[in-house]
């Protein structure tokens, strides 16, 4: 049966979470703790019965230490809010936790993670996890989901389908808000925003009981 309890085990989850994004801060599991500025870890409540990952910070998320706050972060919101979900019961968090660039003059572009260094950062999303518990695992696009089920996937082929995740949760496959950021043309533009709305409804609709 898809899905769990949300019993807890014994111990201060609190705790445990700080010592664990301490540890994040540290971390050099991968080659990109060496250019960005700092860990981005995940935030949110911690019991929350969805967790939103994304693929990895970006330049203002880089500096600000905290997951989407950067233009990405706000679409996100507006989508969340136009889906009546309050992000303050969403726990928000990325598959890398380090911002990978490249340095154009004064600019830093975004680079996508490469397949070592989702495996690398799978272990702190792991942990994440355990922690939180969510119902559903929300994961914004290819490289979120690729962390979380250990595989390429086409995102148009397991997009808007409850799956397993196997150890427990229900996983749900949807765009990376960026991507509606990166549509030139206006109709089809708001025609993906409804639909993007409409996964996060769906997903959200499994939190309950």
């Amino acid at each position: 049966m898809i899905g769990k309890s949300r019993t807890r085990p014994g111990g201060n989850v609190a705790t445990a979470w700080q010592a664990l994004r301490d540890a994040a801060a540290g971390c050099t599991r991968c080659p990109l703790h060496a250019q960005a500025t700092q860990t981005v870890f995940g935030e949110g409540p911690l019991d929350a019965a969805m967790m939103a990952v994304g693929e990895q910070p970006g330049d203002q998320e880089d500096l600000a230490g905290l997951p989407f706050v950067g233009p990405a972060g706000q679409m996100f919101d507006r989508a969340l809010g136009d889906a009546e979900i309050d992000r303050g019961r969403v726990y928000v968090t990325n598959a890398v936790k380090h911002f990978k660039f490249e340095q154009r003059g004064r600019r830093r572009i975004h680079a996508r993670p490469n397949a070592g260094e989702i495996a690398a950062c799978r272990w702190w999303i792991d942990q994440e996890r355990a922690l939180i518990r969510p119902r559903v695992t929300l994961m914004l696009g290819a490289t979120a989901a690729r962390a979380l089920l250990g595989r390429a996937i086409a995102i148009g082929r397991e997009r808007g389908r409850a799956i397993d995740l196997g150890e427990g949760g229900i996983g749900w496959v949807t765009v990376h808000p960026s991507y509606l950021l990166r549509l030139p043309d206006r109709i089809a533009a708001e025609e993906e925003y409804a639909r993007f709305v409409e996964d996060l409804k769906a997903a959200w609709a499994l939190t309950s009981p």
